[in-house]
């Protein structure tokens, strides 16, 4: 049976982003035109991929094969592509990465301590951003690779992989909103001071667009461009704030905030990102940290959705 890649490739990102919607969007093509390919696939198959449910699309059985063959025949590519590029290049050289502020703690402590202990000949150029700055540094090619928080569809961006981490309230663990059982409104959080990122930061846009969605407006309490500053803003109860896990995860653990779920349906959906250029031929050391982060990043994942 030949089975056309580009069909594969949209399936499987039909799979990943949860919607023929999202799908489309990351593929830069009209949703009928996903739907349509998939729709061949399953002929060729002769059963359903996909099938509906209240939270989005999911895999059927046949689905759950195909999304498991499209997985092993990109490991396959991969390879080929590793093997070719270690006959070209050397195991050596440097690697630059541009990230999001609140990746920095896990990055350092658990993945890229881990590459740079094996692979001791790669230097590691990080730099730090925010959403527009990372997607201009990777597609620019400043950067060999991204790792951002909230999706910016982008014509020439490539997504390696992607975590959900739920954008959760962040309080003082003394504050009233730290005894509520039930995921927060919008509306209690439009009454609650808040210490926000400045307009125009990733996580700032969606926390605006939610806001503006519900017919509400966030309280204000205090703007920064630092991550260090909301977070001490939170403990020193000057107001709560809007961040992924992930970023408050020495404060959780020190046991100085809570972190709570908010009901609104795009902070619940929010992602971590991990992108490339489009087209761009990653040398051979990129491409060993883009598979040993794509392992951490389905780690990340699990560790975000701890209660």
């Amino acid at each position: 049976m030949d089975i056309p890649h580009q069909r594969l490739v949209y399936f499987r990102v039909t799979v990943e982003s949860g919607s023929l919607r999202k799908a489309a969007a990351r593929l830069d093509i009209a949703p009928s035109a996903v739907s349509r390919q998939i729709a061949l696939l399953e002929t060729a198959f002769g059963a359903p991929l996909l099938e509906r449910t209240p939270r989005g699309i999911r895999p059927t059985p046949v689905g759950e094969m195909a999304l498991d063959y499209c997985r092993r025949r990109g490991d396959l590519d991969d390879d080929f592509i590793t093997r070719l590029e270690a006959y070209q290049r050397l195991e050596t050289g440097t690697i630059a990465l541009v990230v999001g502020e609140g990746f920095i703690n896990d990055l350092i402590d658990a993945p890229l301590k881990a590459f740079a202990e094996r692979y001791r000949g790669i230097r590691l150029d990080i730099e730090q951003a925010g959403t527009d700055e990372i997607i201009e540094s990777v597609v620019e090619d400043r950067a060999h690779i991204g790792l951002m928080f909230h999706e910016r569809v982008h014509p020439q961006i490539r997504f390696w992989a992607s975590s959900g981490q739920p954008l959760l309230a962040i309080c003082p663990v003394d504050h009233p909103l730290a005894r509520e059982s039930q995921p927060i409104s919008l509306q209690r959080l439009s009454e609650t001071p808040m210490a926000l990122w400045k307009t125009g930061h990733g996580v700032r846009r969606l926390v605006d667009q939610a806001f503006v969605q519900a017919g509400l407006h966030p309280q204000v309490a205090v703007e920064t461009n630092s991550m260090a500053v909301l977070r001490r803003a939170v403990v020193a109860g000057m107001g709560i704030t809007l961040l992924p896990r992930f970023a408050v995860a020495h404060e959780l653990a020190a046991g100085s905030v809570v972190a709570l779920p908010v009901a609104s349906a795009p902070f619940q959906n929010s992602q971590a990102h991990m992108i490339t250029r489009v087209g761009r031929r990653q040398p051979q050391a990129s491409l060993k940290l883009l598979r040993h982060l794509g392992a951490w990043m389905l780690a990340f994942r699990s560790a975000s959705h701890r209660p």
